[in-house]
């Protein structure tokens, strides 16, 4: 348990660390909620979306308490905004003994329940007033044998990772068994590395504005909207000759997303720009006692552009050339692995010093938004988060296994466009999330295409050889 968790118990935990109950079931808000407070909006809702595929259907009450034992075990989700005035130094989370509301519940089956489900996860974000600022629906419809479990995450307290991880502790309690959990490989011990090469180094930020994914509507509205595919892990490529690292299939959806977004703007009559992605990395473990729920992650950015202008016509052509895709294969794993290599801060250096508390949590919170308006400009081009293999059995007894787990991340204006994928008995399900004041219905199909196409191709760089 963490030092939060354990300052976020009960009220008797309080008393034995020597504080007053009611401060020590107060934390402050961690730099990335904080930032997520200052800058939300009713137009886009800063929901997370998890769905989870059972080929049964659990009982409801007895679901009902494990998730509410869930929620026990795993104090840190069940929080709630402390009120307070804007000139107060922190916004504060309260962490209650139990719901206030009740977290889960049963729609009436019916057969476009589904689809009313995810509306309501990138429309109806979970209040920040009530704990936990989460829900879980349990969806039926009258031609599915199963179910589906729509959670739906207020991401300004907590992201997809640990809402999951409380719902693993969920269906163990559920199934009555101890919890099986694999843990995914765990990322390269840190290396001193050789002088890096032209080609393996990861290239600077700079002053180039990232280009933008075209926007393709004709009928702009609000919110969020998101097509879910299914297709199956591409095989890793062989690693080249030599001390440079082997592409990882976090480095196959990233050359894929990149090779996404470029061709969609070439088809779009954009001029070629730098493409820039925002990526998550969680260090967390995953047992149910180590790892910390919250917003755990922190963000990197792998940068595209000036080591891939020479191969720009071959990346972009309607079938991309195996040999370019092989050697931006190569730099990406470059790239990738000294960003994960490197600290930093979960949002970087601006990001910690928006959040200090030397003025009234109201100024910073102004001051926090105009800044973000004025580098909307710079905002990376999308963001892929890559979950990775789900560790976690997700056994609900009876009601069986999950055998698909989509998530999807917010898609917020000037961005606009997220990807997001993780893997469950060796099939990648991916999400693409848009802002509908971007792109239409038929847009994001299309995108989501190009996707398929772009991921496809890494497959045939290995297929072929060519690294």
């Amino acid at each position: 348990m963490t030092a939060v968790e354990r300052s976020a118990g009960s009220g008797s935990g309080a008393a034995a660390y020597g504080q007053p109950a009611d401060r020590a079931r107060r934390i402050p808000f961690p730099t990335v909620d904080e930032i997520s407070r200052h800058c939300l909006r009713d137009d886009e809702p800063e929901t997370v979306h998890i769905e989870v595929h059972l080929p049964g259907r659990p009982e409801p009450d007895r679901l009902r308490a494990a998730f509410r034992e869930a929620l026990r075990r795993h104090p840190r989700i069940l929080v709630r905004e402390a009120p307070g005035r804007w000139w107060r130094r922190r916004y504060e989370w309260e962490v209650t003994d139990g719901p206030d509301v009740e977290p889960v519940s049963f729609p009436p089956c019916a057969a476009d329940a589904l689809t009313r489900a995810r509306e309501r996860a990138l429309a109806v974000c979970p209040p920040l007033t009530a704990s936990p600022p989460v829900r879980l629906e349990v969806v039926t419809e009258p031609d599915r044998t199963g179910c589906v479990l729509v959670l739906t995450v207020n991401h300004t307290a907590l992201d997809g990772p640990s809402c999951l991880r409380v719902l693993a502790t969920a269906a163990t309690l559920y199934g009555g068994g101890a919890a099986r959990t694999t843990p995914p490989a765990a990322p390269p011990p840190p290396t001193v590395t050789p002088p890096p090469t032209a080609a393996g180094t990861p290239p600077a930020r700079g002053l180039a504005r990232p280009v933008r994914i075209a926007g393709d509507t004709h009928t702009p509205r609000t919110g969020n909207a998101m097509l879910l595919s299914e297709l199956p892990v591409p095989p890793r490529p062989p690693g080249a000759p030599g001390p440079a690292p082997r592409p990882t299939v976090n480095d196959q959806l990233l050359v894929a997303t990149c090779l996404m977004a470029a061709r969609w703007n070439a088809s779009h009559g954009r001029a070629p720009a730098p493409v820039r992605i925002t990526m998550p990395v969680d260090d967390r473990p995953r047992g149910a006692s180590e790892m910390a729920i919250g917003n755990g992650t922190r963000l990197v950015e792998v940068g595209f552009g000036p080591e891939e202008r020479a191969d720009a016509r071959l990346l972009t052509r309607e079938t991309p050339d195996p040999a370019a895709v092989a050697r931006l294969l190569r730099r990406t794993a470059a790239r990738t692995r000294a960003l994960k290599a490197a600290p930093g801060a979960q949002l970087g250096v601006a990001g910690t010093l928006l959040t200090l508390p030397a003025v009234p949590v109201g100024l910073r919170a102004a001051v926090t938004r105009g800044l973000r308006r004025a580098a909307g400009p710079w905002t990376s081009t999308t963001l892929l988060s890559n979950i990775g293999r789900i560790p976690y059995a997700l056994d609900f007894g009876e009601a069986g296994e999950a055998t698909a787990v989509w998530f999807s991340a917010p898609a917020r204006m000037p961005r606009g466009l997220t990807v997001t994928t993780a893997s469950t008995g060796g099939r990648l399900h991916v999400t693409l999330r848009w802002s509908r004041a971007l792109l239409d219905d038929a847009a994001g199909a299309g995108l989501a295409g190009l996707f398929q196409r772009a991921l496809a191709a890494t497959a045939r760089a290995h297929a072929e050889g060519t690294t």
